[in-house]
Parts: C-alpha cells; sequence; structure tokens
C-alpha cells in the first residue's frame, strides 16, 4: 500500500520534508547541547512520541549546564581577592 504513494513523491515534497526536518531537528539538537546533554537527543523529536518524551525530559530534568554555572556562581561569591 505505501510503495504505491511512492511514485506520487516528488522533488518538491522530499525538498519540503528536508527543510522542515532540519527546522524542527537542528533546534532541538541546540537545546538539547545547551541544557549540557548530549546535542544527538535531539534526533528523538523525529520520531513523534519520543519528541514528546523529549521535551517533558527538557522540562523536568536538572540540567547540567545550570548545575555547573551555579557551583561557578558560589565559588566566585567567596572570592575576596
Amino acid at each position: 500500500m505505501l510503495l504505491g504513494l511512492l511514485p506520487m513523491i516528488g522533488p518538491m515534497e522530499v525538498l519540503v520534508l528536508l527543510v522542515m526536518g532540519f527546522a524542527v531537528v537542528w533546534p532541538a539538537c541546540r537545546i538539547c547541547d545547551k541544557a549540557g546533554f548530549p546535542g544527538a537527543l535531539g534526533l528523538l523529536v523525529i520520531i513523534p512520541i519520543l519528541g514528546i518524551g523529549l521535551m517533558l525530559f527538557l522540562a523536568f530534568a536538572e540540567w547540567p549546564a545550570l548545575r555547573h554555572a551555579s557551583k561557578e556562581t558560589h565559588r566566585s561569591d567567596w572570592n575576596l581577592d
């Protein structure tokens, strides 16, 4: 059944899929990277259920990047040089 639809997919449809995929995957990879997680986790947004799970994980997880920044802030507060 799916193979019957393949002749209807042209270069324009492939281009739209690539552009939309890039517009969703690239920001997700950047968010994961800035949060302190591996950027490759952003690839999970390709699969709908895993993408929702990734967003929930990022919303409620403790971000390693913030934990690292918090430790540096506390150290500099006590630095009296």
